[in-house]
């Protein structure tokens, strides 16, 4: 494949090349009833922006209103499923009305047909987020799965973690913000299984297959009941979070050690940043 012409990007303090918002950053194809929705910015490990995120919702609109798909694949392109929100974003201004992650992700959770995630690479904050919220998550064992936000000083957007893994890993997710092997996101019951890298898209075509060639309405049915059981529990109310005044109140409280990393990042650039922000972790 060749290289994309980089000239006109825009780039980073410390010269690293951010590509422009594209039509093609999400792409929509069904192929034996199976809709295969990706994710398409590899240059940037499928970052989200304003413009992913309306792309994606259109896409899961669409899959809605699709006779000829019964189930969805959500993928990558490239070496990563998502490294989560784009932190370079502002280099191109969108005013442009957009969903934000918990929009895109409850429609995913609202879906009647269901949606799995086959993942490889990073799926880290936005990004874990996004994979957590489809109905079956498939990991390489490429795959490495972190709420990495708080290194960020960043809160996470959809709090369907806590709702996957017990409380005591869920605050360890969410405080540390460690990344988890995949082996490891398997014992916590963050993904369904875990697969050779090569073996990714076809064992997530063979179980969309499966799912495709059962009977719909049960299916659909079955997948209502499963969410309707944690809905009574109190689910939606975890997710909206943010609607909360008291959370927002604390959420909105500044923080020094965050703002100085943000500092670094717009004065020095990714790497100084990143070097900053992972200080006393591996990964």
């Amino acid at each position: 494949m060749a290289e994309p012409d980089t000239s006109n990007w825009k780039k980073t303090p410390d010269g690293i090349a951010i590509p422009p918002p594209s039509a093609d950053d999400v792409l929509y194809e069904v192929r034996d009833n199976v809709a295969w929705i990706t994710l398409n910015r590899p240059v940037v490990l499928n970052a989200l922006n304003k413009n992913v995120q309306r792309l994606l919702m259109a896409a899961l609109d669409r899959l809605e209103g699709d006779d000829e798909a019964r189930v969805a694949v959500l993928i990558g392109a490239g070496r990563a499923f998502s490294a989560g929100g784009d932190m370079w974003a502002g280099l191109y201004p969108d005013d442009q009305p957009a969903p934000g992650g918990p929009e895109v992700q409850g429609r995913i959770w609202g879906l009647s047909k269901p949606v799995i995630a086959a993942v490889r690479g990073h799926a880290v904050g936005q990004g874990c987020e996004l994979a957590g919220a489809c109905d079956l998550t498939i990991a390489s064992e490429t795959a490495r799965f972190g709420e990495i936000q708080i290194r960020h000083g960043f809160p996470p957007p959809f709090l369907i973690t806590p709702y996957l893994v017990s409380m005591k890993r869920a605050k360890e997710l969410l405080l540390l913000g460690e990344v988890v092997t995949p082996d490891e996101a398997l014992r916590l019951g963050m993904v369904n299984r875990v697969v050779a890298d090569d073996q990714l898209e076809a064992t997530a075509e063979a179980v969309a297959k499966k799912l495709a060639s059962l009977p719909q309405s049960t299916v659909r049915l079955n997948k209502a009941l499963t969410n309707r059981a944690y809905e009574l529990a109190g689910i939606r109310d975890g997710l909206a979070w943010n609607q909360d005044p008291e959370m927002r109140a604390i959420s909105g409280q500044k923080d020094a050690v965050a703002e100085e990393r943000h500092r670094i990042r717009q004065e020095k650039g990714w790497n100084e940043f990143k070097q900053e922000r992972d200080r006393g972790y591996s990964g």
